[in-house]
């Protein structure tokens, strides 16, 4: 194991209105390390009267100095935002990696530096922006387009990339003009205050970001709260349905970025050096905690074998252990629920008479920590409940099949539209594959999101884009101003 900090990482207070206050219940919750089974600190855990009052605060905010802003003057404050959070990356990507079991050669650039690089993105697209526009009018006249802040924003996230995934939502909220209540998962409370530390030190107005760890009963409060005017929610399918039944009876704006259980077909002419060089990142990525992970393999039955003996290998010659090691590439899972959960879907697919080539336990070099081995399981029907429902560990299906049509019915035939992946020689012919898969992304000998361009899913993966201008635009409203003539 590496050096641990000895340093108490207790949060006792919420980041309300720019200050630091105690929660009105005096609750807190312990947050566990995910290598050590031992508390990593203590985080503060907002009541009701705490969402109350961080909604007032974002709602005082909203009309206060921050509306008053130029979008050149909040571009500026943005970056000063993103430096101060980038100042901190490397302490936040640490922590991550011991709240979550994220492997620290990950977690250094996706928490330590990816939302600093998402608050200057979306600085750089606010800066040179007009908020208005002057239509000519068809029956005469003119209209005025105005760009308008869509208001308050609950920000709900979840514990798997927590820092992102924040990002995500609160650097076009506040480039729109938003203000912010986050409410980050209990798992993850304590890296979230890096981002109230940073908003005090960056010179945010009061009230712009407000940060409130809480329980599932108070991140329902929040979402039919009066005083919230949007919600941007990353996490469970299951949880998504039910704030987008509140969000639809209230008429309330929502993004749901929900789960996935996405596909890699590999084609009869793809570089299995390639796939299986890109295996961790595309199918495994952080311990397999991750939504867009493309966890179905589907193989041409003329190259079947090659693939299963490929996949086998290569995953069972990674490295798991402590997420801290940089020599690390699978770590333990969040949570000792987390991983009875995907021991349990092991369990399944084993009593389903599926062939394991590799893993399917706990690893015995591991007394500590909720370690599942990198586990595959060959010649699985795509009914099976381990390729139709979301596992979220490491955890890969190996699935044939006959001729590329078959293979984009199956990589289809799931509720999820998320991600997936094609492996082929011929990119030209990859798009065209990519084009018939019903799915959000697509990535072609590789899978990475990008800043500039949009991420989201369809069917039970979700509503609504992140990411690229697409997603900044659902933290506007329009207004119309109409002019005649005299």
């Amino acid at each position: 194991m590496n050096d641990r900090d000895t340093n108490s990482l207790d949060r006792n207070e919420l980041f309300i209105g720019g200050r630091w206050v105690a929660p009105k219940s005096g609750g807190g919750v312990d947050v566990i390390e995910a290598a050590t089974e031992k508390v990593l600190g203590t985080s503060a855990l907002a009541s009701d009267a705490d969402i109350d009052a961080a909604v007032a605060a974002a709602r005082t905010a909203l009309t206060g100095p921050w509306s008053r802003l130029t979008n050149v003057e909040r571009a500026d404050l943005l970056d000063t935002f993103a430096a101060t959070l980038k100042s901190r990356g490397r302490d936040t990507s640490r922590l991550v990696s011991r709240e979550n079991g994220m492997p620290i050669a990950l977690s250094g650039g996706v928490n330590g530096f990816g939302p600093a690089a998402m608050l200057s993105y979306y600085a750089g697209l606010i800066r040179e922006a007009s908020n208005e526009d002057v239509r000519p009018s068809a029956f005469g006249g003119r209209t005025v387009v105005r760009r308008e802040p869509v208001g308050v924003v609950a920000a709900i996230t979840p514990w798997n990339y927590p820092q992102p995934l924040a990002a995500m939502k609160l650097a076009p909220a506040l480039a729109a003009g938003c203000t912010v209540v986050l409410k980050p998962a209990p798992e993850t409370a304590l890296d979230a205050f890096a981002f109230a530390d940073a908003a005090l030190e960056a010179g945010l107005p009061d009230g712009v970001v407000n940060v409130v760890p809480a329980d599932r009963d108070a991140g329902a409060y929040l979402v039919s709260h009066p005083g919230v005017d949007k919600v941007a929610f990353t996490g469970s399918t299951a949880a998504g349905r039910a704030i987008g039944a509140v969000c639809g009876r209230l008429l309330r704006p929502v993004t749901l970025e929900l789960g996935g259980k996405s596909a890699a077909i590999v084609t009869e002419h793809a570089d299995l050096d390639v796939f299986a060089k890109n295996l961790l990142e595309v199918s495994l990525v952080n311990n397999g905690q991750t939504c867009h992970a493309s966890t179905r393999i589907l193989a041409p039955r003329s190259r079947y074998d090659e693939v299963v003996d490929a996949v086998t290998e290569t995953v069972r010659a990674l490295t798991v252990g402590d997420p801290l090691d940089k020599a690390t590439n699978v770590g333990p899972l969040v949570s000792a629920a987390q991983r009875d959960r995907v021991l349990g879907y092991i369990a399944s697919g084993r009593a389903d008479g599926y062939r394991i080539t590799t893993g399917g336990g706990v690893p015995a070099d591991q007394p500590l920590g909720w370690f599942v081995e990198p586990t595959v399981f060959a010649d699985v029907d795509n009914s099976a409940r381990i390729a139709q429902e979301e596992i979220f560990g490491p955890v890969l299906t190996i699935t044939a099949y006959d001729g590329e049509n078959e293979a984009v019915a199956i990589a289809n035939d799931s509720e999820y539209g998320l991600g997936g992946t094609v492996w082929t020689t011929d990119e030209q012919h990859g798009l065209d594959l990519a084009a018939r898969i019903h799915s959000g992304t697509v990535g072609v000998n590789y899978y990475a999101l990008d800043l500039d361009a949009p991420f989201g899913g369809v069917k039970s993966s979700g509503l609504g884009r992140e990411l690229g201008p697409e997603g900044l635009a659902p933290y506007f409203t329009a207004k119309s101003v109409y002019f005649g003539t005299r």
